[in-house]
């Protein structure tokens, strides 16, 4: 396993061109929060990548082993805050700027 106190960034290629990322820390050790900022590199990234970052960034084993997730991610970007409310439970958004700032629980099922 990762070392949890270590950040990660998490990057989604089409080609060999850099299409979507993450940076991810997790605080609290087992059973604590994962913070991440999500965004796409350009607005015209196809359908499809930004779930697989949320993907990407959810199956990481420190965010497996974490209780809560913190999202910021770019306002309007309906398809990563899909993607995130579908893979957590109880979400909250709220916006901050030109974010949207979610918390939300990291289901037990995921944690395992």
């Amino acid at each position: 396993m990762t070392n949890p106190e270590m950040p990660r960034h998490v990057e989604v290629k089409d080609g060999d061109r850099i299409v979507a990322a993450a940076d991810v820390t997790t605080a609290g050790g087992p059973a604590g929060t994962a913070r991440t900022f999500l965004h796409a590199t350009t607005e015209h990234v196809r359908p499809g990548y930004r779930t697989n970052l949320v993907d990407a960034v959810m199956d990481l084993p420190e965010v497996r082993a974490s209780t809560r997730l913190e999202a910021t991610i770019p306002l309007g970007d309906a398809e990563l805050l899909e993607r995130l409310r579908e893979r957590t439970e109880g979400a909250v958004t709220r916006a901050a700027g030109s974010t949207t700032l979610l918390d939300a629980n990291i289901p037990p099922e995921s944690r395992q």
